[in-house]
């Protein structure tokens, strides 16, 4: 007897009805410049006129094991988000919005409502970010992944000006550091998470504690992008706060050779509970700021004289960047905070400044 396709555990008709699923959400992210349809075997999009000195820039990156929560809970239409959010955020620290974003998604067994949920999540990030969502891939592999499981990851791309890309050369001591709030955990330590956490329906602020771990990742493209259409000249470096925590990422918005050192004052900013409920429940208290964001989700360094007006003009539009998916999440609104400063470094820090304790201070 014969063995098709279907019988080895691929059903073709699923992933078309998957494909039919995505083309309803890719249509939302429409944006000028994109030339093509999803569904073609490649995806085209214009470079933007009017840039002097165009420079493309990207990002990737995967969502982790927040996934395991979302597969538990039966909860898809956000960890979407989060699969953009940790790209765009990654490209935006150049100072440059994303225009386009592909996503690849895996898993044993297709669903077609369910994978239909997964890129719903994509195309709301999307969205927000003011990208297009340009393609993708859908790969069903069984024996490969459990039935029910799935993985997600995706990759963006941006064009900017390469006369007005943020570099960190600017930064100098003086320099103020203004954090923009998370929306908790984001999309990373979820590993540590799920050993302090396995009780997902216990009641936690209002929802269950499993509701909270799968608030989406904030974006923060259009709120920095607008601060930078008026302050562009005053930010001079910029930093996405996630896997490693401070230590591991606040370095890296420093050009090579700077000899500078961040220092945060941690009761600077509103922490969201669920770090003091993980830190109660046994997570290391020190260790957590070289894991978690702690509250703090992206970090500008800027020019002092106009660090309160920037942190004003966060606060004071921060309700309009405000989109649907994320106030159905019962996310916390957007908030700027004057987090620490820069300072010049006693003693030679060297060049390769990741994970430094030295080169971030935390007091």
């Amino acid at each position: 007897m014969a063995v098709n396709y279907k019988d080895s555990g691929v059903d073709v008709e699923e992933g078309y009805n998957a494909v039919n699923e995505y083309k309803v959400h890719a249509k939302r992210t429409r944006i000028p410049g994109l030339l093509t349809d999803l569904g073609s075997f490649n995806g085209m999009f214009e470079v933007p006129k009017g840039i002097k000195n165009p420079v493309m820039v990207s990002g990737t990156d995967g969502v982790g094991t927040k996934l395991e929560i979302a597969f538990q809970l039966k909860k898809y239409d956000t960890v979407g988000i989060d699969c953009v959010a940790m790209s765009v955020n990654d490209i935006l620290c150049s100072g440059v919005q994303t225009s386009f974003f592909l996503d690849y998604v895996a898993c044993g067994k297709l669903d077609a409502k369910v994978a239909g949920e997964l890129v719903k999540g994509i195309a709301d990030g999307c969205v927000d970010t003011g990208c297009a969502l340009l393609g993708g891939e859908t790969a069903e592999m069984p024996g490969f992944y459990d039935e029910g499981k799935y993985d997600l990851a995706g990759f963006g791309v941006g064009v900017g000006d390469k006369e007005k890309m943020i570099t960190g050369e600017k930064i100098e001591a003086g320099d103020v550091l203004i954090g923009l709030s998370s929306t908790g955990c984001h999309s990373n330590g979820y590993s540590l998470v799920r050993k302090l956490v396995s009780d997902f329906d216990t009641p936690f602020a209002g929802k269950t504690i499993g509701e909270v771990l799968l608030t989406p990742t904030r974006i923060y493209v259009r709120p920095v992008m607008d601060v930078l259409s008026v302050f562009g000249e005053s930010v001079h470096g910029m930093v996405h706060i996630t896997g490693g925590g401070f230590y591991e990422n606040v370095p890296r918005m420093y050009a090579k050779g700077k000899n500078l050192v961040s220092v945060i004052k941690k009761d600077s900013w509103q922490k969201p509970a669920i770090f003091d409920e993980l830190i109660r429940r046994g997570a290391d208290s020190e260790g957590v700021w070289g894991t978690f964001n702690m509250g703090i989700g992206f970090i500008l360094a800027v020019k002092a004289a106009d660090a309160d007006k920037i942190i004003q003009r966060f606060n004071e539009k921060a309700s309009s960047f405000e989109t649907e998916p994320y106030k159905k999440a019962g996310a916390a609104p957007l908030k700027a905070y004057k987090i620490g400063y820069v300072e010049k470094a006693t003693k030679d820090l060297g060049s390769e400044l990741k994970g430094s304790h030295e080169a971030t201070k935390l007091i």
